[in-house]
């Protein structure tokens, strides 16, 4: 499971048009546990263990912190660059994919933001960070088979479906961009 070519350098504050990126940390718990009362919204997410929102907030982002600690990236913060509103999360995550470790990109927008443009532009930023300092020569997206937004977010930003896979129990589709 080893990928020499992955490197590992992460920094937040990454800019695009419209969004701004920053670690998250414990004060977004609040802003993250909505996005879990829409069912819609996490119909593609592995199940969680837990009674409230703010509960399964509270662990994603303390999962976020622990990959930054262990130098395994992590989603990050994505903000409105003008008005600091919250817009979702975005981020390179390690993973294993068919004993391949490999660099995802991943992304979570609020429903209230979906149709925007907001996941292909926060994405970009994160394959365009990836790319243009080296840290590997191809990024992955693991897509849920039946998450088509999703899929035309990975192929807005030139990623090609590259194979169907089961990853912890889902079936799902692997996109891929090379640098």
């Amino acid at each position: 499971m080893k990928n020499d070519d992955l490197i590992y350098y992460y920094k937040d504050s990454l800019k695009s048009e419209r969004l701004i990126t920053h670690f998250l940390n414990l004060n977004y718990i609040k802003d993250w546990s909505d996005f879990f009362k829409e069912k819609e919204a996490t119909k593609y997410f592995l199940p969680f263990d837990f009674n409230t929102n703010e509960e399964i907030a509270e662990y994603w982002i303390k999962t976020q912190i622990k990959r930054y600690e262990e130098n395994k990236f992590g989603l990050q913060a994505i903000l409105n660059i003008e008005t600091n509103e919250f817009i979702g999360q975005c981020g390179l995550l390690t993973q294993v994919v068919d004993d391949k470790k490999e660099l995802e990109v991943g992304y979570h927008v609020m429903k209230k933001h979906w149709g925007k443009g907001f996941a292909p532009e926060a994405a970009k930023l994160f394959i365009d960070f990836a790319f243009e300092n080296n840290l590997t020569k191809s990024i992955i997206s693991i897509i849920h088979k039946e998450n088509i937004k999703s899929q035309k977010v990975a192929l807005k930003n030139g990623l090609t479906k590259e194979k169907e896979t089961n990853w912890k129990g889902m079936d799902v589709y692997i996109y891929r961009i090379e640098k």
